[in-house]
């Protein structure tokens, strides 16, 4: 049985800054202060990584678990708002390359993502692939990306029970975090430039497989063979 682990943002969808937006909007109605995102690279972070940073640079201190939770709250029912209204971009190959890999009894699908798990769900459901991803690993879980992804891992092998261990376990991203945490947590590293990142600085990171996109997926399924 092989494992394969999916980043959302940039590798399955887009949501035309619906994130940025839910979280803009989040922190101006909790503390009066516009575009807390502004100048932050979002890009393959945890929330709350991307949340320390925000209160950095708008309020100069950490937040509080308190804080946290009221922040994600509200940034909650801003995402819903925004993901209903705006244009979902599925990327290059996803729907055709997850219906394939579903019908496989060889392969578990799962995601790691810097999404905390609700705002996962949300972009998921609203672009018609939920069904696709019953676990995860997810920004709720941890701010370190390697940690969510060793979350995952350990939920999916819940999942196998007494079919003993995955053969292989791969992390599929569109950053140079999803490389570089990936490799730390064990995983083979495929690496697919349909983010923020070129194919030249996603290959100074060294992934297992690197491709442009997707949507040759016959070929791309049979690296997991």
């Amino acid at each position: 049985m092989k494992l394969l682990l999916f980043d959302i943002d940039g590798t399955i969808l887009l949501t035309d800054g619906a994130g940025t937006r839910a979280a803009n909007r989040a922190f101006e109605k909790i503390h009066g202060l516009r575009d807390a995102m502004k100048g932050i690279d979002a890009a393959g972070k945890t929330d709350p990584l991307i949340l320390r940073e925000m209160y950095g640079n708008g309020l100069s201190r950490d937040y509080t678990d308190d804080e946290a939770e009221e922040l994600y709250r509200e940034y909650i029912l801003f995402l819903e708002e925004e993901v209903e209204n705006c244009r979902i971009e599925i990327m290059p190959g996803i729907p055709y390359l997850l219906e394939s890999l579903s019908s496989r009894t060889d392969v578990m699908l799962g995601i790691a993502t810097g999404n905390i798990e609700h705002g996962a769900r949300i972009k998921l459901r609203k672009s018609g692939l939920d069904a696709h991803f019953g676990f995860g690993g997810f920004g709720s879980d941890s701010d370190s990306r390697e940690a969510l992804i060793r979350v995952a891992i350990e939920r999916a092998k819940i999942r196998l029970r007494d079919s003993g261990d995955f053969e292989k376990v791969y992390v599929i991203g569109d950053t140079p975090h999803d490389i570089v945490h990936g490799r730390a947590a064990g995983a083979v590293t495929v690496a697919v430039a349909t983010g923020r990142y070129s194919l030249t600085e996603l290959l100074e990171h060294r992934p297992d497989y690197l491709f442009e996109h997707l949507a040759d997926y016959e070929n791309v399924i049979r690296i997991f063979d």
